[in-house]
């Protein structure tokens, strides 16, 4: 595929289906962790890793000069993303060996406020009363969805406020990743800009790893072909796909769009996990839904250049 035939691709790409794509994609994110036996923190940066070595051919082979266009801020930016991106998988994948599939995805997704702030008061993006009443619709969601989960009884490790905790600390470095990536995706390619941001959040995660005392090899078959798929899944598909969009919607879209994966990922553990919901989570989902379909319809799709 010669390089205008991939920005034709792009430009043809609607962004509601490419934010659908990735929900999907991320939402397997939690279950292929959940197998992993791997430390948090070695599965954090196999997956990273393997994400950049795949999109690495790609930038070197048709966006090799755009690197050279990156300024300083440009790449002061993309690598405070990394940073944030690192945090976020550090601590997020953690929280999933300490509280349940539903309650860490969903409490890792109340990013959508700090996105939102932050949106707001650094980039200028205004809100809605509609986009605020879709928020406040699906955060409401996320509520009853956690409540639910906890009043039944399926939290999975033996310290669920911890991993709470955690997957609030995710929250935060999420918001820091989607509100960089907002900055720079006005005016940096897709790829050039994730493989800086890829490379930093890697550099990162190996350094805690290291500095954990953990160990990087002697890993079986099944444990390398589960940091791929998360590459390849979540990682390809989903938050390289999230970063295209991007450049065409506001960052509080793509944020309450992602309020889908608590949705994907507990019906995921249902079938993979054995990890029942109550009826309760099962009706937060449903409004967590509302929430999303009343903000996407809220905000309009731009066509910006990428």
């Amino acid at each position: 595929m010669s390089t205008d035939v991939f920005e034709r691709v792009e430009r043809a790409t609607p962004p509601a289906a490419a934010l659908a794509v990735a929900v999907v994609a991320v939402s397997t994110s939690a279950i292929l962790v959940r197998w992993s036996v791997a430390p948090s923190l070695v599965t954090a940066f196999y997956r990273v890793l393997f994400t950049t070595a795949l999109l690495a051919p790609l930038a070197f082979t048709r966006h090799r000069g755009a690197f050279g266009r990156l300024s300083r801020r440009d790449l002061l930016l993309a690598s405070a993303a990394g940073v944030a991106l690192a945090l976020h998988f550090a601590s997020w994948f953690e929280s999933l060996r300490w509280t349940s599939v539903a309650a860490s995805v969903t409490l890792v997704q109340s990013q959508v406020l700090f996105v939102a702030a932050g949106g707001a008061f650094l980039l200028g993006e205004r809100v809605g009363r509609r986009t605020a009443l879709g928020i406040i619709v699906a955060l409401a969601g996320i509520a009853v969805m956690s409540v639910g989960d906890s009043l039944a009884g399926t939290l999975a490790g033996a310290a669920p406020l911890y991993g709470n905790a955690l997957a609030l600390v995710g929250a935060v470095c999420a918001a820091g990743y989607v509100l960089a990536g907002r900055l720079l995706r006005q005016r940096v390619a897709l790829v050039p800009y994730v493989l800086v941001v890829y490379a930093v959040c890697t550099a990162i995660l190996f350094a805690l790893a290291a500095a954990a005392g953990e160990a990087l090899l002697a890993y079986p078959a099944r444990e390398w072909l589960l940091f791929l798929g998360m590459a390849v899944g979540p990682g390809l598909f989903g938050h390289t796909v999230l970063n295209w969009a991007l450049a065409h919607v506001e960052s509080s879209v793509v944020s309450v769009s992602l309020l889908g994966e608590p949705v994907g990922s507990a019906l995921l553990a249902v079938l993979l996990l054995a990890e029942v919901p109550s009826a309760v989570t099962v009706a937060g989902g449903a409004v967590v839904l509302a929430g999303i379909a009343v903000t996407a319809r809220a905000r309009s799709v731009r066509d910006v250049p990428s």
